[in-house]
């Protein structure tokens, strides 16, 4: 077991190694190959064979969910056909260890042809994908981690790692926000966090508990049961937000007059200058502002300060906010 944890330290040495020696290789040619893909108007293509193949993948999915359009094109599938997604605005970054794979050779031609800029990433700076490249990334490593020196697991990690260092740089110098990082992923936690706001959860119309200030405490007690939100507005007739009744106030009010408390008008156990939130402000906020009273609802109103909606903790965890 003792020689199992040994290899594993060893390749993470080794990777590591390899990854650090990247930096020493951030140059000018790496600031080429950011500035010819900023300033295209078309997409990256990015290719590879096999392992480099799976990275290739990778490192398109980054640069698509970082504000560079890109995608995936199986290098022997191009020349059967998929050759006719490119055209001469995009540019294509091709990986390769060896810079010899005869897929990738065999599309230099066509990229010649129709003037499409090749990036490479290669462990081989002498090889022909290099050598044929408009821009020639070294991603050579000293070994593999693998103990035959075959299996590719350090030059992937290179190439994985110099494929993220360009999607950073991209994002930095297109200047993308959380807030367009958020529309790429919609369905993920930060999308959910920094896209839906208050007024797409809030509750609306006959789903909002409200009552007059002059309503008996019975018929108030009754609303709050029947809107299952655990509270009540209590507002005038011009719908004015002037307090709210929770469940908390119930039980204190029970507690303090008794049977007394029912014979009570809303305006009499009403909490005054309740906690409120925009619609248009960010349902994480929402939840910040509720952490920070300890309460669960929040009274949503309109720019006039009459009652627009009701949001509640359950309807925001409900959609993944938190």
């Amino acid at each position: 077991m003792d020689d199992l944890i040994e290899i594993a330290k060893r390749v993470f040495d080794i990777e590591a190694r390899a990854i650090s020696a990247l930096k020493q290789r951030v140059d000018r040619r790496f600031l080429e190959a950011v500035e010819i893909i900023f300033n295209s108007k078309g997409r990256v293509v990015v290719t590879g064979m096999g392992k480099s193949g799976i990275i290739a993948k990778k490192v398109a999915a980054t640069l698509a969910s970082t504000g560079t359009p890109a995608f995936f094109m199986h290098p022997a599938e191009a020349g059967h056909g998929d050759l006719g997604m490119v055209t001469p605005d995009d540019v294509m970054i091709a990986i390769s260890n060896s810079g010899e794979t005869d897929e990738l050779v065999s599309l230099i031609p066509f990229l010649k042809r129709f003037n499409v800029k090749l990036i490479s990433m290669t462990g081989n700076p002498d090889s022909i994908l290099a050598r044929s490249s408009d821009v020639g990334l070294d991603i050579s490593v000293e070994e593999e981690a693998c103990p035959m020196g075959i299996v590719p697991t350090a030059s992937t990690a290179a190439a994985l790692a110099m494929g993220d260092a360009i999607a950073v740089a991209l994002l930095k110098k297109r200047g993308l926000r959380e807030e367009d990082f958020a529309l790429f992923h919609p369905g993920g936690s930060l999308g959910k966090r920094l896209l839906i706001r208050v007024k797409d959860l809030m509750h609306t119309g006959d789903e909002v508990p409200i009552v007059h200030p002059h309503t008996p405490m019975t018929d108030a007690v009754m609303e709050i049961s029947s809107k299952r939100l655990g509270v009540t507005i209590v507002a005038d007739a011009d719908r004015k937000i002037v307090g709210i009744i929770t469940d908390g106030d119930l039980r204190r009010g029970i507690q303090r007059w008794g049977k007394g408390f029912f014979e009570m008008k809303a305006e009499e156990v009403m909490t005054r200058n309740p906690k409120m939130v925009s619609g248009d402000e960010l349902a994480a906020k929402a939840v910040s502002i509720m952490e920070s009273y300890s309460i669960t609802s929040l009274i949503v109103p309109d720019e006039t300060g009459r009652v627009s909606g009701i949001i509640h903790l359950h309807d925001i965890l409900k959609r993944g906010i938190v």
